[in-house]
C-alpha cells in the first residue's frame, strides 16, 4: 500500500501538510458547543439567554456586575465586531411573535397646527425654567405630589415592557441623615483619591465639594434602582432588557414632572456608594442604584451657575 501513495504523498506533500494544519488550528478556534448544542462562543448568549425549562439559581453578589456588563453590550446600538449576528441562527416565528399579546384601540387629541405650535412652545419654556439646585427649602412637600412624580415616572417605556425600576422615596429624617454620612463618607474619597485632576477642574464652574448638606435639608430624596434582571413567579430569573436605558428614560420623565409641579432637584450620582445605600434601604441584589434625586422647594437665597444651553443648530441635525 505504500508503494501505491508513496509518489502521491511525494507529489503533494506540501498540499497534504497545509491541509493537516489548517484542521488542527480550525479544531482549536471553532467555536465550543455545550453538550445541548448551543453556541457558548457567541458574546453573552449563553450568560443571557433565559431557559425556560430549567430553574436557574440566584446570583452571588459577584455575577451581578458581568450579567450586567455582558447584557450592555448585547444591547449596545453599535456592533460588537466578531460577536455580532444577524439574528438568523435563532429559529423564531416573527410573525406569530409581532401578533402576540392582546391590543386595545388608541387615541389621542389631535391639535391643529397652531394648538401643536403653542403647546410645544409652552412645554419647552416651563423646561427651560429646569435647572440643578443644591439650595433646598425645608418646606414640606405633599407626599400625594410624590406619589404623581413617580406615577409620571413609571409611565416610560421599557424593553419588552419589563418596567425595570424601582423608585425609593425617603422622608424620615434619621434615614437621611444615615444617606448623608454614607454619600460623603464615599465622596471624600473620590474628591481627594479617585477623581483626577482634570475632572475637579471641570466641576469648580459648579462649585461642589464632596459635602452635600441638600441631602438633609430636602424633604424627599427619590433614590432611583434600575433592575437588572426580575423573578416569574415561579422564582426563575427574568431578563431586562435595555434595564439601563429604560430607567433613564423614566428618570427623564421624572425631572420633567418635578418642574412641572414647580419643584425642583439635582440629578445625583453616588459613585461608590450604591451597596451601602442598596442595603440601607433593604433592596434586593437585582437592584442598582441609577441616581439620587433630592426634591423639594428652592431655599429662598437659592443660586445656580449661569450656564448657557447649546442652541437649537447645535444639537438638531435635519435630513
Amino acid at each position: 500500500m505504500l508503494d501505491t501513495y508513496a509518489p502521491f504523498v511525494t507529489a503533494y506533500w506540501s498540499q497534504l501538510l497545509a491541509v493537516v494544519v489548517g484542521f488542527v488550528v480550525a479544531s482549536f478556534v471553532r467555536p465550543s458547543r455545550d453538550r445541548d448544542g448551543s453556541d457558548s462562543s457567541r458574546t453573552g448568549k449563553n450568560t443571557l439567554r433565559e431557559n425556560n425549562n430549567i430553574a436557574q439559581p440566584p446570583l452571588a453578589n459577584g455575577d451581578i456586575d458581568r450579567l450586567v456588563d455582558n447584557q450592555t453590550k448585547l444591547e449596545s446600538c453599535e456592533p460588537n465586531d466578531a460577536g455580532d449576528t444577524d439574528g438568523n441562527d435563532v429559529d423564531v416565528d416573527w410573525e406569530a411573535l409581532a401578533s402576540g399579546g392582546q391590543h386595545i384601540p388608541y387615541s389621542l387629541p389631535r391639535y391643529n397646527d397652531d394648538e401643536m405650535t403653542q403647546r410645544s412652545i409652552q412645554f419647552y419654556r416651563d423646561m427651560n425654567q429646569r435647572r440643578s439646585v443644591r439650595l433646598f427649602s425645608t418646606d414640606p412637600v405633599p407626599a400625594e405630589v410624590i406619589d404623581n412624580l413617580i406615577r409620571t415616572a413609571g409611565t416610560g417605556p421599557s424593553g419588552a415592557h419589563t418596567e425595570p425600576w424601582t423608585f425609593v422615596a425617603v422622608k424620615d429624617v434619621h434615614l437621611k441623615e444615615q444617606i448623608t454620612e454614607i454619600i460623603e463618607a464615599e465622596e471624600k474619597i473620590n474628591y481627594e483619591k479617585r477623581m483626577g485632576q482634570a475632572w475637579l477642574d471641570d466641576l469648580k464652574s459648579v462649585g461642589t465639594s464632596w459635602r452635600k448638606p441638600y441631602l438633609k435639608t430636602a424633604p424627599y430624596l427619590i433614590v432611583v434602582f434600575k433592575q437588572s434582571y426580575g423573578f416569574r413567579a415561579d422564582g426563575r430569573r427574568k431578563t431586562h432588557y435595555y434595564h439601563e436605558t429604560s430607567a433613564g428614560i423614566s428618570v427623564g420623565l421624572l425631572l420633567a414632572a418635578i418642574q412641572n409641579a414647580g419643584l425642583v432637584t439635582l440629578t445625583s450620582t453616588p459613585m461608590n456608594a450604591g451597596p451601602k445605600l442598596r442595603s440601607l434601604l433593604d433592596r434586593p441584589i437585582n437592584e442598582k442604584v441609577l441616581l439620587l434625586l433630592p426634591v423639594g422647594f428652592p431655599a429662598k437665597d437659592a443660586t445656580v451657575p449661569d450656564f448657557k444651553r447649546k442652541p437649537l443648530e447645535q444639537i438638531l441635525i435635519v435630513k
